[in-house]
């Protein structure tokens, strides 16, 4: 009785792995292939169908052989480390950034265009909530630009800072350049209070002072000094013009409010 167990672990590993790779490994015996059809397709269109929905930028940007050929691949060669749903798009950006690697047939944007895409899913069922107590500044009576110069900015969770070598937020069908523009493409994606995920391009200035206020650690003002002189700018001219920008973002809520110490 001690080796039914066994076997039936060998069956099922045998079967499972037919079912993700079917071209290459064979079918177990003692199953009508005609029952084994029905899994195959079964299984294939499951992975596909949320693949194809995760991605659809992608999706529509590939030829459908292509396309299918992709998910084939990732279907038969990637063991996934989560049984999440949720977590599948994401397996599969990071399996693309290891695969075009060392697959030349690959278009070189894909990898980011497919971290692109995943980010938009992230941030709808994200969860997460600042690290620190947080100071909202309520602007009723208060100068909102002053106190986050004085403070410490904090950036909501749900705004990320990202920066990409290809323009992903314009690549699809109509659009698919064969070399990276001269300068990195900056962008905000963020999730608004009404739950809409929203895109905006960014300035070196607006994403190098979001890349300060991630550690949460430096006053709005110190943030924008040390960008002064990064940058060998007038520290005065670009205290006014980032003070108006921190007072923007914290309006439009990339800005959540200053640590509360």
């Amino acid at each position: 009785m001690a080796e039914v167990p066994a076997t039936l672990r060998a069956q099922q590993l045998a079967l499972a792995r037919h079912l993700r790779d079917p071209a290459s490994v064979v079918a177990p015996g003692g199953i009508e292939d005609r029952r084994l059809g029905v899994y195959r397709e079964l299984l294939h269109n499951n992975i596909h169908g949320l693949l194809a929905g995760n991605f659809p930028v992608i999706r529509k940007t590939l030829d459908d052989a292509a396309w299918r050929s992709l998910v084939r691949r990732f279907y038969a060669g990637h063991r996934c480390h989560t049984p999440l749903f949720t977590e599948i798009g994401r397996e599969f950006q990071r399996w693309l950034e290891l695969e075009a690697g060392h697959d030349a047939s690959l278009p070189p944007w894909l990898p980011e265009l497919a971290h692109y895409e995943w980010v938009e899913l992230a941030l709808q069922i994200s969860d997460a909530v600042p690290a620190v107590p947080v100071d909202p500044l309520d602007p009723a009576g208060r100068d909102v630009a002053a106190a986050l110069l004085d403070g410490i900015p904090v950036a909501s969770p749900q705004a990320w800072a990202l920066a990409y070598r290809w323009p992903v937020h314009r690549i699809g069908p109509g659009h698919q350049p064969q070399a990276p523009p001269a300068e990195p493409t900056l962008l905000l994606v963020r999730r608004d209070q009404a739950g809409e995920v929203r895109l905006a391009q960014l300035s070196p200035l607006a994403f190098r002072l979001l890349e300060h206020v991630a550690p949460a650690e430096q006053s709005g003002r110190a943030m924008l000094q040390a960008l002064a002189a990064e940058a060998g700018a007038d520290a005065d001219v670009l205290l006014a013009e980032g003070g108006a920008l921190l007072a923007r973002m914290h309006g439009e809520g990339t800005l959540i409010g200053i640590r509360v110490r």
